[in-house]
């Protein structure tokens, strides 16, 4: 084995000539052994109580704005074959929702009109199928797959850091609350981050094994840009890896600068070729015949940027989700940052919501382990493949003009968990009890928050209860609560008359929800309570800012939704 390829653990010795005799089994072997079982066992209880967490959130949370298009769409693959609806995301994570929705399969309209949200809606509330259920199922198999993610978190860690790194990267993981929140959703998000990491651990092991790691790296990278278009900066980042990695893998033999270089030529080719044909299996998978009649316009595209999307050797229907995304990166969204609501996009937004979302625990090692890959010479090489990608991708999200939540960078706390036990390499006296007390840290965090994911924010800016102050969107309120609003009005408020602002893609009315628009009522009319999701009210101005400076808080339900009394 090299020497950059060493572990943070020591080697046995190797064994001294002689005749063989049986070893006696004294302490030093059965702790031994013991520790060989205690491994398995703490990986997987890190990874159930992350799956109860996840398990538990997808049961109480109603569906957030995204999920009902991606299951309308899922349900559209199942039964029609075609490449219709949400073609601004390619087809193989709405196909991994499919793997859940064809469980249930519900009641569904293939000629009902509208748009891909009027589909979800239509499918969820207005079919005779049960929202609950089919939501449910719809978000098992992303349980699932983000639970594997897990395993290829704890299996870099180990390559990198040890076994006891490996579990310190496997619990940073199952306990960060955004994980665990996008986790549970039927959403594409934490597939995308997952296969980007697979992907690069791939190719950090193809430089042991390039045959058959190489191939297998490339079709992670491509299963990432088949689920989510904003993994394509990961591709030129990933290819330059697997040229390192192909280089790495034959340092002996002869040639000259030129042979080197057609290695490394052959390993970037490899792994572009094997992403490019996952690509095309995804969408090969919804309707072998691609045919592509999207149910909403798709802009045109000028430009260089127009030129470029042409030139792309992918499916028709692939082009068109890209010129569909560079028109929504046109369009003048709002933002919330710290109490300023503004239109447009800040470069900062997404490095200021990630300190804000990430636990103190996470930060603080994942700080400390990058400081270790750069200063301790037998991390090194692996610092480009832990520190690039996620860099690059940080960089080109930043770069976006969306600036709604952190799930745009859920790749940022995944590869900040592999690189967080390189710190024990730094300081040995003391690097054991402070990463296992910020480990604990983290744990203790993510546990107070359970079940609200969602709204989490870390204890430097409050907790979960004020993260509505600081951020919006996806970051606190994304519609999950419409449930739990209906049981707290039942409960506690019961015959009383209701005004709401809802933020959402649930029908409040399924879920006995029985509220007027207090925005479509003259002021002196509303009385009563008010319940207003928390991004309307970050938003608030005119109207709604004068009913809610006009009304008294009594309350709020699953810290993204605020209760007023007028």
């Amino acid at each position: 084995m090299m020497a950059s390829e060493r572990h943070l653990v020591l080697t046995p010795e190797a064994p001294v000539p002689g005749p063989a005799r049986p070893a006696p089994a004294g302490p030093c072997a059965r702790l031994r052994r013991h520790r060989r079982r205690l491994l398995p066992l703490l990986v997987v209880l890190l990874l159930a109580q992350m799956a109860a967490a996840m398990v538990t959130t997808a049961v109480q949370q109603t569906p957030t704005i995204d999920e009902p298009v991606y299951v309308a769409t899922a349900a559209d693959y199942l039964r029609e074959h075609r490449l219709r609806y949400n073609p601004e995301h390619p087809p193989l994570g709405k196909l991994l929702i499919a793997a859940g929705v064809a469980v249930v399969h519900p009641r569904y309209d293939p000629a009902y009109p509208g748009t891909q949200g009027d589909v979800g809606r239509h499918l969820l509330y207005e079919s005779g199928n049960d929202p609950w259920r089919v939501m449910l199922w719809a978000r098992l198999p992303v349980i699932a797959l983000t639970l594997l993610c897990g395993l290829a978190v704890f299996a870099f860690a180990r390559e990198v850091a040890g076994p006891v790194g490996g579990l310190v990267a496997l619990a940073l993981y199952s306990f960060s609350p955004d994980l665990v929140a996008h986790g549970a959703l039927a959403t594409l998000d934490v597939p995308a981050a997952g296969f980007v990491l697979t992907s690069v651990w791939l190719v950090w092991r193809a430089r042991r094994r390039p045959v058959l790691c190489l191939p297998l790296a490339g079709a992670a990278l491509g299963a990432a840009v088949a689920t989510k278009m904003s993994a394509l900066p990961a591709v030129p980042v990933l290819m330059a890896l697997g040229a390192l990695s192909a280089r790495a893998a034959f340092p002996g033999l002869g040639g000259g600068r030129r042979r080197r270089s057609a290695q490394a030529l052959a390993g970037a080719a490899v792994v572009a070729v094997a992403a490019l044909a996952v690509v095309w299996a995804a969408y090969l998978a919804v309707d072998p015949r691609l045919r592509f009649v999207p149910a909403e316009p798709v802009p045109v595209v000028h430009g260089l940027r127009g030129r470029l999307v042409d030139l792309l050797p992918v499916p028709e229907a692939y082009r068109a989700g890209m010129r569909l995304q560079f028109g929504l990166e046109d369009y003048p969204w709002q933002g919330y940052l710290f109490g300023r609501l503004y239109t447009g996009s800040l470069w900062y937004y997404l490095p200021a919501a990630l300190l804000v979302k990430t636990p103190l625990g996470l930060l603080a090692l994942g700080a400390a382990g990058a400081a270790a890959l750069l200063a301790v010479r037998r991390l090194r090489p692996a610092a480009p493949y832990l520190l690039v990608p996620p860099a690059a991708l940080l960089a080109a999200a930043m770069a976006g003009s969306r600036d709604f939540g952190t799930r745009y960078a859920l790749f940022v706390p995944v590869f900040l968990a592999v690189a967080a036990p390189c710190a024990l390499a730094l300081r040995p006296r003391w690097s054991g009890p402070a990463t296992g007390a910020l480990v604990l840290f983290a744990a203790v965090s993510s546990l107070r928050t359970f079940p609200y994911y969602l709204p989490y924010a870390n204890e430097a800016f409050g907790g979960p209860a004020h993260t509505h102050r600081l951020l919006h969107d996806s970051n606190v309120d994304w519609g999950q609560d419409l449930g739990r609003l209906a049981d707290r009005l039942r409960e506690r408020y019961p015959g009383e008359r209701v005004w709401l602002v809802y933020k959402g893609s649930g029908v409040p009315s399924y879920y006995g929800i029985r509220a007027a628009d207090p925005l479509t009522a003259p002021p002196e009319r509303v009385h009563g309570l008010l319940a207003v999701s928390d991004s309307a009210a970050a938003k608030a101005r005119g109207r709604l800012a004068a009913l809610i400076d006009g009304s008294r808080p009594v309350g709020e339900v699953g810290h993204s939704i605020s209760l007023f009394r007028r």
